[in-house]
């Protein structure tokens, strides 16, 4: 791996070869010495009796999952969480040997077939699910017990049995052939929030999921409900297993657990000028010429729009960063590129570097920034960066 001084090297299956990393327009910039540092504070934050789960699903929330995988399994974690089954059989296909668990619903015989395949780990939100996975596994003369982790709803009303039912399911799974209980598990809805009024309602319910289990004589080898909003606020929250996203890419959940412990930022996003030019005062600028020019200025144009993941909503609202000031984007941003005032900096040169995400000096834009001004979550930022933006890999 590069260090930030050397050519960084490209993450995953993004292009390696066709465009050296210098001929960039834009790239999404993974910093993995802040990945390591990040879960390295999260394990020593645990129990020792408590595993971390790093959630990679969504291509590891836009970081590239391949490349994040490999860190953070160097860096204390022990097992993976993904949403579908290609993604499982992409960190396989990758040499991640890893215990993954699909955190989403699965019932499909090719779906199946595919985990049983890959060893990868599904979730059963129901006795109907739990059949079909049990039947499949028998049609396909699958001889190894398939691990499964079994899903209660405890009030996120989405996957899951209703925990008062948790009894007569887990009773039902461990009666099924070719199928193991691995762990037990919920999610909480509203863990980020100042109020644990239903955090702790959630919690008191799958307590008592629990002990409907165990009063049937049943072994349970994991419990995991923390997601990562959970795993800050509430350590009796972190049972088994805690399932950490969010932190692990060094944001926050919310502002209030910013005290609990240090992240650090992974991602940046960075592009380059590609044109400079100067405008008369009275000129238009990009489509709608919603933004007019009050006197003469000095234009910048950056290769990046809204089709690589730059909010079209964010236009004229936005500032990036330039030799480490922040300068004022104008004008609408479009699908491959927007504009930047940057008439207070003398002689800007095509080629040089933007950052519209990350830090320059001492001077950051973050992704909770671009979060607020749009009224969503960071989550949403993260995610929706484009792949035509190669990930590249820094220490």
């Amino acid at each position: 791996m590069f260090s930030s001084k050397q050519s960084p090297s490209f993450a995953d299956s993004q292009e390696r070869d066709t465009y050296a990393w210098f001929s960039q327009r834009a790239w999404v910039e993974i910093d993995l010495g802040a990945l390591s540092y990040n879960v390295k504070q999260l394990v020593r934050f645990l129990s020792p009796r408590t595993q971390l789960m790093a959630v990679v699903k969504a291509d590891a929330y836009g970081h590239g999952a391949v490349t994040v995988a490999k860190t953070v399994l160097e860096a204390g974690a022990s097992w993976l969480g993904v949403a579908t089954v290609p993604e499982g059989i992409q960190l396989r296909e990758g040499g991640i040997k890893a215990p993954i668990l699909i955190l989403g619903a699965t019932n499909t015989p090719e779906q199946i077939q595919a985990i049983a395949h890959w060893k990868l780990q599904p979730t059963l939100c129901s006795p109907k699910q739990a059949l079909i996975f049990s039947n499949t596994l028998e049609a396909i003369k699958y001889n190894s017990p398939l691990p499964v982790h079994i899903k209660l709803d405890t009030g996120m009303s989405r996957l899951g049995t209703d925990w008062q039912q948790a009894g007569d399911f887990v009773q039902l799974v461990q009666g099924l052939p070719h199928l193991d209980i691995a762990s037990i598990y919920s999610h909480l809805a509203t863990a980020d929030s100042c109020d644990a009024t239903v955090m702790n309602k959630q919690h008191q319910r799958f307590e008592s999921a629990i002990a409907q289990i165990k009063a049937r004589g049943i072994q349970i080898p994991s419990l995991h409900l923390a997601n990562s909003a959970a795993t800050l606020a509430d350590p009796r929250l972190h049972y088994d297993m805690v399932r950490a996203g969010l932190a692990i890419y060094g944001l926050y959940p919310a502002p209030h657990l910013e005290n609990k412990i240090k992240l650090q930022p992974v991602l940046q996003l960075k592009a380059r000028v590609t044109h400079v030019k100067t405008i008369a005062e009275g000129t238009g600028i990009s489509y709608g010429h919603h933004f007019i020019a009050d006197k003469e200025m000095r234009l910048a144009v950056v290769g990046i729009g809204y089709a690589d993941g730059v909010p079209r909503s964010l236009s004229g609202q936005m500032q990036v960063l330039l030799r480490g000031q922040l300068v004022q984007q104008i004008g609408a941003i479009t699908m491959d590129q927007i504009m930047l005032d940057v008439s207070s900096i003398a002689d800007v040169q095509e080629g040089e570097i933007v950052t519209l995400l990350g830090e320059q000096g001492k001077t950051k834009i973050t992704a909770d920034d671009w979060a607020n001004q749009l009224n969503t979550i960071s989550w949403e930022i993260l995610c929706g960066f484009k792949h035509r933006l190669p990930r590249v890999a820094v220490m």
